[in-house]
């Protein structure tokens, strides 16, 4: 068993749906391979890709709070990417982070984290349905901070330096 799923590698000609490019990546970012840089913001990522997909920033842009962890994830943000009009999805993160990075990016989660407290209020006080969905995958992506994304970043940094999935009885990296 294996513990990291790689969906750059069953992303196939899949791949051209994603063009973004990495000096354009939204900060939001959870790191992993797949990433939002300039992207439309017609809220359209979330409709294709709900646990994956969340809007923020300047002019609320698509980011990645969720790698995917199957090829059916996958599909969904290669929906997401696709249906993007100016192409702003990434998925070249592999050969960008680097274990300093991620260690930087958990570090200053707490960035992140004031970042979705401070713009809650604009998701839970709205009547729309968008913004209620919005409201709750804030929630989700909250939780995920808290609880597994950990966890998750060092399965990654396990990737990143081995180019291998980890399996159980290897040792994680530390954060």
């Amino acid at each position: 068993m294996t513990l990291y799923f790689d969906p750059v590698a069953v992303l196939g000609d899949d791949r051209d749906a994603f063009r973004g490019r990495w000096e354009d990546r939204l900060w939001l970012n959870v790191p992993g391979p797949l990433y939002g840089g300039e992207t439309d913001n017609c809220w359209t990522g979330r409709l294709s890709a709900p646990s994956h997909v969340l809007y923020g920033g300047d002019y609320l842009t698509e980011y990645v709070y969720r790698q995917p962890r199957t090829p059916a994830d996958t599909a969904l943000l290669v929906e997401a990417a696709d249906d993007d009009p100016f192409l702003g999805y990434g998925c070249d993160g592999d050969s960008r982070w680097t274990p300093k990075a991620v260690r930087e990016w958990w570090r200053d989660r707490g960035r992140v984290l004031q970042y979705l407290t401070d713009h809650r209020s604009t998701w839970d006080e709205g009547d729309a349905w968008a913004l209620q969905d919005t409201a709750a995958a804030v929630r989700n992506f909250e939780r995920y901070i808290a609880g597994g994304l950990a966890t998750d970043l060092r399965i990654y940094l396990y990737w990143l330096e081995e180019r291998r999935s980890p399996t159980p009885a290897d040792r994680l990296p530390e954060l």
